[in-house]
């Protein structure tokens, strides 16, 4: 069985162009302009490719969506070396500042490999997720971050209060996304800020809520009353990244 199977176009080319794929076997049925460009892809890195029957492609995507094409990778490297949350503590230790996104209860994988998305695009130092209630790295994961996963730190902790409490002993601010919470404009994000989103269902536990230094959030008009969560937690790292690149800005 393959380590993973990466089905998305914009993740097959990511795998491909990062060098993440390091062996394995693209698979497709029907050529179409995209996918001459992952077969080149595939064959520049030296990967075997395979022309298939429709059903077969299903079959071997274990239920994923298929739109033509798999690339079914039998060894993966990443381009971040997995370490334990300590090392990345006495890392940050040592910093003026860092971005720090912690995940309670994001259970659907293609919330986190959007979130990831994000994530990559502007410069997270390191991804927290809890080791229970939570979606982990999983191919479903890898493919709905479109390549991001192996570029953005992803830990696993058995106590995100406690992981918070260290972070906050490292010198970060700690800031949880809550409806209602004071614009996140308008709250000063520099230095080392540490990012907490909540289930878009019940948004943050209460040992969660009560770990934060502080409430953030987006202000909205229209007629829904909330947002994506991995939508949300785009917009909120795009204004932490726009404060720390914009002197004075939230004051």
């Amino acid at each position: 069985m393959p380590r993973a199977v990466i089905s998305g176009f914009h993740a097959m080319e990511e795998a491909l162009k990062s060098g993440v794929v390091v062996s394995g076997e693209l698979l497709y049925f029907k050529k179409s302009p995209r996918i001459e460009d992952i077969i080149a892809l595939a064959e520049k890195k030296g990967i075997p490719v395979r022309r298939v029957g429709r059903e077969t492609l299903e079959k071997r995507a274990g239920g994923q969506e298929v739109r033509g094409a798999l690339l079914l990778a039998e060894t993966m490297v990443s381009q971040v070396r997995r370490r334990d949350y300590h090392e990345y503590l006495e890392d940050f230790d040592q910093r003026t500042d860092a971005l720090v996104v912690l995940l309670d209860e994001i259970t659907d994988p293609q919330n986190l490999g959007a979130i990831l998305r994000s994530a990559d695009l502007f410069d997270v130092d390191l991804l927290v997720v809890p080791e229970r209630r939570s979606a982990h790295e999983t191919a479903a994961v890898r493919a709905a971050s479109a390549g991001a996963s192996a570029y953005v730190p992803l830990v696993t902790v058995t106590n995100l209060p406690r992981a918070m409490e260290e972070l906050k002993q490292a010198g970060f601010w700690i800031y949880g996304a809550q409806a209602g919470g004071p614009a996140a404009e308008d709250i000063r994000l520099s230095g080392k800020v540490a990012l907490v989103m909540g289930s878009e269902g019940k948004g943050l536990r209460r040992l969660v809520s009560q770990g934060c230094d502080g409430f953030i959030s987006i202000p909205m008009g229209g007629h829904i009353d909330s947002l994506n969560v991995s939508v949300a937690a785009g917009i909120l790292l795009y204004e932490i990244r726009r404060q720390g690149r914009s002197p004075g800005a939230g004051e």
